[in-house]
């Protein structure tokens, strides 16, 4: 039982991982909540599921067209929506969350309310210690830390990656410095938009595809805000693996209906005990 935690954990808070911190970023830099950002998810899962299985695309070329997918709705809701309304937290709030509710309707017009299963980017299983785990999962998992591991080096090594930076520490100094505000919450909201597609072709095929599988990822990466405070990228790895490991354990040991509970009660503790968070205010 111990191994299967210790494996199935990992698999799983990579996933976590890669979920939030895309949501994480926004939150830090532009300091509001993006509620639609479980549709940068659903919207990268079903744009590979249309890629592959209906126009016949090959797996790798499609996971690109649902990456652009995402980093275009990023940039449209940004754009179009958010940008005007970015000065009232509130409103991108209650915007962001009809958004995803429009997007849910729009998705049952075109493809229907019946749950899809995805066709995973690579087959095939591993059993270690008794237990079976897809390929598709474990890529899931190296890709996470891939991309995280890059996206750090980009923020903390580039020149847009440190306008970031300053923008989510000080607003107003960074426009002093001569950093545009609104630029680099277009750049973040792509990013944003980029691994939330990453995130939803993988979490579709460890789920299922269905147009209201964006709730679930929303609440996970709003837990991790929330649990780790508005802060780093570190933290956020930090809480989803918490969370990842936790919910395992729950599946495991206790029982599978459970395990969103855990999730939950975390974040209430947390609220009550140090509402900024286990980790403060941070910076990317």
């Amino acid at each position: 039982m111990i191994s299967q935690i210790v494996i199935q954990g990992f698999l799983l808070s990579g996933l976590y991982a890669l979920i939030a911190v895309g949501f994480t970023m926004i939150f830090s830099v532009g300091r509001v909540l993006n509620l639609a950002y479980g549709v940068y998810i659903m919207l990268g899962g079903y744009a590979y599921y249309y890629s592959v299985q209906v126009m016949h695309i090959p797996k790798l070329p499609s996971f690109f067209i649902a990456v652009l997918a995402g980093v275009a709705f990023g940039v449209a809701t940004y754009s179009l929506l958010v940008r005007r309304l970015e000065d009232n937290p509130v409103a991108v709030e209650i915007s962001t969350l009809i958004l995803a509710v429009v997007m849910q309707a729009l998705i049952v017009v075109l493809f229907s309310s019946a749950p899809r299963t995805m066709w995973p980017l690579v087959n095939g299983v591993w059993r270690v210690e008794g237990l079976t785990v897809t390929y598709n999962i474990l890529l899931a998992m190296v890709a996470s830390w891939i991309i995280l591991g890059g996206l750090m080096a980009f923020v903390r090594l580039t020149h847009v990656g440190r306008a970031i930076r300053a923008v989510s520490m000080d607003r107003k100094g960074a426009m002093v410095s001569g950093v545009d505000p609104r630029q680099i919450n277009l750049i973040t909201w792509a990013i944003s938009g980029a691994l939330g597609a990453v995130a939803g072709v993988f979490f579709a095929t460890y789920t299922q595809l269905d147009p209201g599988m964006w709730v679930a990822p929303l609440i996970i990466a709003v837990a991790v805000v929330i649990v780790g405070g508005i802060g780093s990228i570190f933290g956020s790895l930090i809480v989803a693996h918490i969370i990842g490991f936790a919910e395992t354990i729950t599946t495991v040991a206790i029982a599978a209906e459970l395990r969103g509970v855990f999730t939950m009660a975390l974040i209430i503790i947390v609220l009550i005990v140090t509402p900024k968070g286990l980790f403060g205010r941070g910076d990317l």
